[in-house]
């Protein structure tokens, strides 16, 4: 029988096959003039962001380089976390309408969507967003671009999905409304009726992957009901959403544009109320009290007025937004004097892609400071996500997830629209767009 090695012989030997079989963590250092620091609002001169992996695990003021790190030098440019939109249709994209509506509801596919789904992703991440909430998608195409970017096999940025959104027949989640009865669409779908139903459907979107449950509380702007803000689910079926959701650690975001249907979702216990245009001062209290998320999307109104006539979209749907933008604005601005939550939140796709950072400076024009835009779209909207210890800020710990723009955004947030630079990860993303 032979000898076993003597401790000290294993110990060289186990140490020996852990060198060979495992390198240690690539070591980089950004560096740039400046960084904000998002949490304190104060500026930070000569930052060193040390990062192992995917990892920030030291950030230094003394503009000192490690000899060990690679260094990736963002010159005379201030650097802030990578941005986070929560809510976006990373999928989809409006403005690629070929000029009518109906034409294109039934000859594309969601094959049209995966196809470009990647152009959507990337154009995203240039745009210095490394993280986004995609509240829904056809036929699970969002999962796939999630899985695939995760898996580096696609560059995009860091995706929370909801899936299918669910919705009541007739409603917002409908694609069939308005459409002859004749007329099938034979794709998988999220419409949705009473308690029992709502509760199997919320568990089938876990079951296939979902980070989040989506459902339309309201009526919308694009799509064909008459209202764009009445209710569109009992409260009954509103709480079994919510209830269900949680029962499987899952957010809850709501599609709300009417004042009635944001009071029952808040008092269902949602986590955010997307779009909230028509919020009454009640709404407002119950937010406020309840700390429930305002994501309210806020710039895209000038981008439907002036262009979706010519995309060809109805004019019912232009004419609901011509009622229902200014009023949203003007929501946004009394939420923000009582004090409610609101996060960083665009529905990119219904305007283009990697436009996501126009929505900074109308934050700024109704109301907001620099600060406060930048908050609501780094340490804020990590807060929402329920990843407030993953991104959202330039920590030890977190992501090395950051995005360079040349001056000064606290003084002018018109250069958040433009970044220098992208970092995903600890890689710097090189920007494809001009």
């Amino acid at each position: 029988m032979p000898r076993l090695a003597s401790r000290p012989i294993l110990a060289l030997l186990l140490s020996a096959c852990l060198s060979s079989g495992a390198e240690a963590a690539e070591r980089v250092a950004i560096t740039a003039a400046r960084l904000l620091d998002v949490a304190s609002g104060r500026y930070l001169a000569h930052p060193v962001v040390l990062v192992e992996g995917e990892k920030i695990v030291e950030v230094r003021d003394d503009g000192q380089v490690p000899a060990d790190a690679e260094r990736i030098d963002l010159g005379d440019a201030t650097l802030l976390p990578g941005f986070i939109d929560c809510h976006v249709h990373i999928t989809a994209d409006h403005s690629y309408a070929t000029g009518n509506y109906w034409e294109d509801l039934v000859r594309r596919s969601p094959m049209d969507d995966a196809v470009l789904a990647p152009t959507f992703a990337k154009r995203t991440l240039d745009a210095g967003f490394t993280t986004v909430r995609s509240l829904g998608s056809a036929e699970y195409v969002d999962l796939a671009l999630r899985n695939a970017v995760d898996k580096g096999y696609l560059p995009g940025p860091r995706i929370l999905t909801a899936t299918i959104g669910l919705g009541a027949t007739g409603g917002h989640a409908d694609r069939g409304t308005g459409l002859s009865p004749y007329i099938e669409l034979h794709t998988t779908t999220g419409v949705t009726d009473g308690v029992d139903a709502l509760r199997r459907h919320v568990r089938e979107n876990v079951k296939r992957g979902a980070d989040v449950i989506k459902f339309m509380a309201s009526a919308g702007v694009l799509s064909n009901e008459e209202s764009a803000g009445a209710a569109q689910y009992s409260q009954a079926e509103m709480d079994v959403i919510v209830e269900e959701a949680h029962r499987w650690g899952r957010k809850v975001a709501a599609h709300a544009h009417g004042a009635e249907a944001i009071r029952m979702a808040i008092k269902a216990g949602v986590d955010s109320v997307e779009h909230a245009s028509l919020i009454d001062d009640e709404g407002i209290r119950l937010a406020r009290e309840r700390g429930t998320w305002l994501v309210m999307d806020i710039y895209n109104d000038d981008y439907i007025l002036t262009e979706y006539a010519r995309l060809g979209y109805p004019q019912t749907m232009i004419e609901k937004e011509r009622k229902i933008g200014r009023l949203q604005r003007e929501s946004f601005r009394r939420a923000l004097k009582a004090g409610v939550k609101l996060a960083y939140g665009t529905d990119a796709g219904v305007y283009p892609h990697g436009g996501n950072g126009k929505q900074f400076q109308t934050m700024v024009t109704w109301g907001m400071t620099p600060l406060q835009a930048i908050r609501a779209a780094t340490l804020d909207a990590a807060d929402l996500l329920g990843w407030k210890e993953r991104v959202g800020q330039v920590r030890p710990g977190y992501f090395a997830d950051l995005v360079a723009v040349a001056g000064d955004p606290l003084a002018d947030v018109r250069v958040l629209e433009h970044p220098q630079a992208v970092v995903k990860g600890g890689k710097r993303i090189a920007p494809s767009m001009p």
